[in-house]
């Protein structure tokens, strides 16, 4: 049975867009290659820490939206762990009420557009 997910990751803030680009891409195919199907992408683009982490005090966030097998984030989050260029990551399963939320804010968004 396939669940929504949505992970939010902090990337270094010296790295380029080109590169920020490219790990994003990276997780993506991850996610892809383990049949998760991504639902929506966001960049949320630089952006202030509440606090440091590694002695930095900004990053680039972005959003992953995907539905996948549970067996699945295990892989997922050891692959981001495992990656020198993320700071922080978190992974949370949604809802019903949070997809709706989610599917709220995404027309918003298009309408904003």
């Amino acid at each position: 049975m396939t669940n929504t997910y949505e992970t939010v990751f902090i990337l270094h803030p010296v790295l380029s867009d080109d590169q920020v680009r490219e790990t994003v891409e990276k997780f993506e195919g991850i996610l892809a290659n383990k049949e998760a199907k991504i639902n929506h992408r966001e960049n949320w683009g630089l952006k202030k820490l509440a606090y440091p982490i590694q002695k930095k005090k900004s990053g680039f966030y972005t959003l992953l939206e995907f539905s996948a097998e549970g067996d699945v984030i295990d892989n997922f989050e050891l692959e981001l762990r495992r990656d020198e260029r993320v700071m922080r990551y978190i992974t949370v399963k949604l809802d019903k009420y949070a997809q709706e939320f989610a599917e709220k804010r995404r027309q918003k968004m298009k309408s904003n557009a």
